[in-house]
């Protein structure tokens, strides 16, 4: 780090805001396979946010890509520094009174771990979505395990490269048995039981 480069105190705190907006802000941290589910319900989960007049967004792995981290490829460094980025992203949204959900394979516990440290305890909601590998290729929305078996796309997760489940999610959604509603409101559930909303 730089030493020439000093961290400013902003004048209205994270606490300011959540006085202000009557929730407080956190980071949905939605990990699982490809097909998974994570687009899908991290939006919807988004929608009944800004239906209840809560601020929040998605940060979605593919738009991310797009930009921010188009420079980066899928080797397991550049994976890394993907999640690594995200996470200061998410903790900027958070640090500004939101609540966003991040839908990223993620799949080294590692990267994730780090993530996690980055935020006071609270804040980083781990939210696995388990579903059996053969689901997720029968689903296939993108074509990517089609692609994945005839060897065109490396390192590809849960085919040629290892997806690490998680050891202690706070929230488990088995997509392959609840209906979208149904996960919605598993999560929302679990967000005002802790007194996040």
């Amino acid at each position: 780090m730089e030493k020439n480069i000093i961290w400013h105190r902003p004048t209205i705190t994270k606490l300011d805001r959540y006085k202000k907006n009557g929730y407080r802000s956190s980071v949905l941290w939605f990990t699982g396979l490809s097909g998974s589910g994570k687009s899908t319900l991290a939006n919807a989960v988004d929608y009944e946010l800004f239906q209840r007049g809560i601020n929040s967004y998605v940060l979605d792995g593919d738009n991310i890509r797009h930009g921010l981290n188009s420079d980066l490829g899928f080797s397991k460094e550049d994976r890394n520094e993907n999640i690594r980025r995200i996470g200061e992203v998410a903790k900027l949204f958070v640090d500004s009174g939101q609540i966003v959900a991040t839908a990223f394979i993620s799949p080294f516990l590692q990267d994730r771990e780090l993530v996690r440290k980055m935020f006071p305890a609270g804040e980083f909601i781990e939210i696995y979505l388990h579903c059996p590998i053969d689901i997720c290729e029968n689903r296939d929305p993108k074509g990517l395990y089609k692609k994945a078996r005839k060897g065109e796309i490396p390192e590809f997760t849960g085919i040629s490269s290892p997806y690490e489940v998680p050891g202690k999610p706070e929230v488990v959604i088995s997509t392959n048995k609840l209906t979208i509603e149904q996960s919605v409101m598993k999560i929302i559930s679990y967000l005002e039981e802790r007194k996040i909303l």
